[in-house]
């Protein structure tokens, strides 16, 4: 594989599939069966999931919510999605810890950079809860944040769509497909990649991002073996 470690950024709502809610089995187990066979192969692997298949901080604000309420809401949502992906994985014989940004003793480790390293050399998937443990940050930027910190070597962001568009392909049927960008070519042009702060910080590290579509069964495989699937920003 051409990488050692890299951090696995997934959809909430992707996990939700045509359901729109909640947490769809069968690609609940298909992804954790790919991650499985990736780490039984040697690779390290730390995941961050959003929450937005329950509840989205940004939308409930728009309703009238208090923002930060909204988000710590938001938080408890990936936590939620991070223990129902642990047993997918454990139940695959893949030892997998997961780690709060906000202290949950009862159910997950508190997130201590150093723990967490051990634990991705020692062969175990490390999944980063609660995004970064404050409100008006995505899990995009915690995405971004943790990989920077346990030093992984991408970014790999497995989403609904199968690479970046210069507009939405659900809406264009005419939209054009980029198989690589440069960062500045996301700020430019207000690509939805990842939020801005989330692409500044990987930029400034020289961090790539990979944009690929989750459910093409093989294709995490391929991204991290290096092959041309989705899009590349670097």
């Amino acid at each position: 594989m051409k990488y050692k470690r890299i951090l696995l950024k997934l959809s909430g709502e992707a996990l939700a599939r045509e359901q729109g809610h909640g947490i769809n089995d069968e690609i609940l187990n298909q992804v954790a069966g790919e991650i499985a066979d990736l780490v039984k192969s040697g690779l390290e692997v730390g995941i961050v999931i959003g929450g937005g298949n329950i509840h989205r901080g940004v939308a409930g604000a728009t309703k009238g919510m208090d923002r930060a309420s909204s988000d710590y809401m938001g938080m408890l949502a990936t936590v939620i999605n991070s223990l129902a992906l642990q047993d997918a994985l454990e139940r695959k014989g893949v030892s997998t810890r997961v780690q709060s940004a906000i202290a949950m003793n009862g159910i997950a480790e508190p997130y201590i950079r150093r723990r967490a390293i051990r634990h991705l050399e020692k062969g175990r998937v490390v999944i980063f809860a609660a995004g970064t443990g404050n409100p008006f940050f995505t899990t995009d930027t915690a995405a971004a944040l943790r990989a920077n910190e346990i030093g992984a070597q991408g970014v790999f962001k497995a989403t609904k769509v199968d690479g970046v568009y210069d507009s939405d392909p659900a809406i264009n049927k005419d939209a054009k497909k980029y198989d690589r960008l440069s960062f500045m070519d996301v700020i430019s042009q207000g690509l939805k990649v990842m939020d801005i702060s989330a692409v500044t910080l990987c930029m400034e590290n020289k961090l790539d991002i990979i944009v690929f579509n989750m459910f093409n069964h093989g294709n995490i495989r391929k991204v991290v073996e290096g092959q041309d699937v989705g899009t590349v920003v670097s």
